[in-house]
């Protein structure tokens, strides 16, 4: 059955991020989520939607649908207030970053809705193992046709995006190595990677009517991959990216794919998804691995190049886009940033190296949702 796919304003965009639900005696996860949401029930609405995770101990923020990157910071901002106010009512806490530093999978509690349990049956441990934390980005697009151009276009920049918001060095109480350690737990899913390189929908819909006539997927939700569209909504959903410790950094990278996307559709040079997709895997690794010092293999040019150039050429080349639309101070934060090869998983490690205790490494990341500086914590 074709899947019609729903126009929507191009451009626009919204943001989902994944949050930590906290203990803040321990700092463990806690199966806190439901007593939050219903807190939040009982107060003034925040301006987006905050609803349950595949877990007990995670919430999701939905933010209303933007055009500029202001509009979306201040309301990503007043949904935070409108979470810590709820949480520190229950003596909870919540917080950004991919994933929590010591917590284990098997003290975790599927959250008892019908998607969820279903999952649940499906995947067995891998269900709990997903208590990880990232952020999706939505953008706007005409059609199904501009959907996988930018769908494509976008996947030779998902290094960029893992660097910028590089926030799980930690897993189940140890150092992992890596930058970013959440992807793993999305790769173990069987159809996690990327779409299949087709650029036309009618060709999309007979490779979704196939998969779904092997009895594999029912929708979009089924597929796991790092960026797909998302007829039902008219948007390209670009979902690689940790939870950043800040909403204001999670606002700057929106912005970062906002403007990628307008230089993308403007473009009258297709993508090649069938070569950028050869070293897509590789590239993807490097940069969990090592941020912004990753080598990334060029498919266009041939040869490698140090992910933290390759970002700031594009920043610089997307100057125009930035203007246009109003985030040329977020992107020049995000440049700042990759010029000093500073990851919210560096501060991360920092946090650890001056206390010695993973513990106060998640309260310390704790603070900047509270805009509380403590330790060092950065500014919301």
């Amino acid at each position: 059955m074709p899947l019609d796919f729903k126009r929507s304003e191009p451009l626009t965009m919204g943001v989902e991020l994944e949050l930590m639900v906290l203990d803040t005696r321990a700092w463990d996860l806690t199966r806190g989520a439901p007593d939050l949401l219903r807190q939040l029930e009982r107060r003034t609405p925040p301006p987006g939607e905050v609803k349950p995770e595949i877990t007990e101990s995670m919430i999701e923020v939905n933010s209303t649908v933007h055009t500029r990157f202001p509009a979306l910071a201040g309301e990503l901002a007043a949904t935070r207030d409108a979470i810590v106010a709820s949480a520190d009512r229950l003596n909870l806490a919540v917080a950004g970053g991919g994933t929590h530093p010591f917590h284990r999978w098997t003290d975790r509690r599927i959250y008892p809705t019908e998607r969820f349990l279903r999952v649940s049956a499906l995947y067995g441990y891998l269900a709990k193992q997903f208590t990880v934390f990232g952020q999706h980005v939505h953008i706007g697009v005409a059609d199904g046709d501009e959907a996988l151009r930018l769908t494509h276009g976008l996947a030779r920049y998902i290094p960029h995006f893992i660097a910028l918001a590089a926030s799980s060095p930690f897993s189940q109480g140890e150092d992992t190595a890596f930058e970013s350690a959440r992807l793993h737990a999305v790769s173990a899913f069987p159809l996690a990677g990327h779409a299949p390189p087709v650029l036309a929908w009618a060709d999309f819909n007979r490779y979704f009517d196939a998969m779904a006539g092997y009895g594999i997927v029912s929708g979009m939700k089924d597929f796991y991959w790092d960026i797909r569209p998302k007829p039902e909504y008219g948007t390209v959903e670009v979902r690689i990216t940790d939870t950043p410790l800040t909403v204001l950094e999670a606002a700057r990278i929106a912005a970062y794919i906002q403007a990628l996307a307008a230089r993308i559709l403007s473009d009258p040079v297709p993508p090649s998804p069938e070569r950028d997709y050869l070293v897509y895997g590789y590239n993807r690794f490097q940069a969990c691995r090592f941020g912004f010092e990753a080598q990334l293999a060029d498919a266009a040019a041939g040869g490698h190049m140090r992910l933290r150039d390759d970002v700031l050429r594009t920043i610089d080349a997307l100057a125009p886009h930035g203007d246009a639309l109003g985030s040329s101070a977020a992107l020049q934060a995000l440049a700042l940033r990759a010029g000093g090869g500073a990851t919210d998983a560096g501060w991360l490690r920092e946090r650890l190296a001056e206390s010695g205790s993973l513990a106060d490494v998640v309260r310390l990341q704790a603070a900047p949702w509270k805009e509380v500086p403590a330790g060092g914590a950065k500014g919301a």
